[in-house]
C-alpha cells in the first residue's frame, strides 16, 4: 500500500484542506468581519433609502451617493474638494502629532514644564473650536493657514495627553532595571519609557486623527471655497443630500483607511501586543 493510500484510509489528505481553510480563517477572521459588518451596513443603507425613507430630502439610497461622487469626478470638482481637504489635513494633523507627542514627552519627564503647561492644555482642550475658528481666519486670513491652525489645535490634546500618560505609566521596575545597569537618562527615555508608551501614544494618534477630520470640515464651514468641508455645506444649503453624503462617506473611509495604517504601525513598532490570543 502506497503513502497516499494510506492517508487517504487514515483521512488525512481530506484533513489537510480542512485545515488550511481553518488556518486562513482564524488568520483573517478580523478582516473577514469588518468587512462583512461594511456590506451588511451597506446593503441596509440602500434598502432603507430604497424603500422605508423615500424622500430624498431627508435620505439617499447609496447607489445615488455613488451616483452622485461619479457625476462629481466626471466634472473635476470632486479630486479639487479631496485635494485640498487632504492637504490641510496633512499639514494640521501632521504638525499636531509631531508637537504633542513632543510637549507630552517633554511634560513627563520634566514637572516643572508640566506644572507650567498643565493649566492651558486643560483651558484650551475645553474651548469649543467652532468659536475659535472664525479668530484664525482673522489671524490667518482665508488662506490654507487658518484651516491648518484650526485641525492642529483640535488634534493635538489627545496626543500630548495620552503621550504624558504613557510615559508617565511606565513600569517603575523596568527604570530601576535600566538604571542598575548603568542606563543614562536619555537611554532609559528612548529605550525604555517611549517603548512602554508606545500603545498608548498610537491610540493618541487615533484620537487625533478622528478629531483632525472632524476639524477639516470645522474649518471649512468659514470662508472656504474647496475642500469637502464647503461640499457637505454647500450640499445641505443646496438639498443636495447625495453629495452630502458623499463628502460625508469619503472622510469616513479616509479616517478608516488612517486608523487602519496606525494600527499597521503600531503592529510593526509594538510587536509585542499583538501575541495571538484564543477567542
Amino acid at each position: 500500500m502506497t503513502v497516499r493510500s494510506v492517508e487517504v484510509e487514515l483521512g488525512v489528505g481530506a484533513a489537510l484542506p480542512r485545515a488550511r481553510r481553518r488556518g486562513f480563517f482564524e488568520r483573517h477572521q478580523s478582516r473577514i468581519r469588518a468587512l462583512g459588518s461594511i456590506v451588511v451596513v451597506f446593503a441596509l443603507w440602500e434598502l432603507i433609502g430604497r424603500f422605508v425613507i423615500t424622500n430624498r430630502l431627508f435620505f439617499v439610497p447609496l447607489s445615488s451617493v455613488f451616483a452622485s461622487a461619479g457625476d462629481l469626478w466626471a466634472r473635476g470638482e470632486l479630486q479639487l474638494h479631496v485635494r485640498t481637504s487632504f492637504l490641510e489635513f496633512a499639514l494640521g494633523f501632521g504638525a499636531a502629532a509631531l508637537a504633542g507627542i513632543a510637549l507630552g514627552a517633554a511634560m513627563a519627564v520634566r514637572r516643572a514644564l508640566r506644572d507650567y503647561l498643565d493649566p492651558w492644555v486643560a483651558f484650551l482642550y475645553a474651548t469649543p473650536t467652532v468659536a475659535l475658528a472664525p479668530l484664525f481666519i482673522l489671524w490667518f486670513k482665508l488662506g490654507i493657514e487658518s484651516k491648518v491652525a484650526v485641525i492642529l489645535l483640535v488634534s493635538i490634546f489627545p496626543i500630548l495627553l495620552n503621550t504624558l500618560t504613557g510615559i508617565e505609566g511606565t513600569d517603575r521596575h523596568l527604570i530601576e532595571a535600566a538604571r542598575s545597569f548603568g542606563a543614562r537618562p536619555m537611554q532609559i527615555f528612548a529605550k525604555v519609557m517611549l517603548p512602554s508608551a508606545l500603545p498608548v501614544i498610537v491610540t493618541g494618534l487615533r484620537l487625533g486623527l478622528a478629531r483632525g477630520l472632524v476639524g477639516v470640515v470645522v474649518a471649512e464651514l468659514f470662508g472656504a471655497k474647496a475642500g469637502l468641508g464647503y461640499l457637505i455645506l454647500y450640499s445641505a444649503q443646496t438639498f443636495d443630500m447625495a453629495a452630502l453624503f458623499a463628502g460625508v462617506l469619503i472622510l469616513a473611509l479616509a479616517g478608516v483607511v488612517s486608523s487602519e495604517a496606525l494600527k499597521a504601525l503600531e503592529r510593526r513598532l509594538a510587536p509585542w501586543r499583538f501575541v495571538e490570543v484564543e477567542r
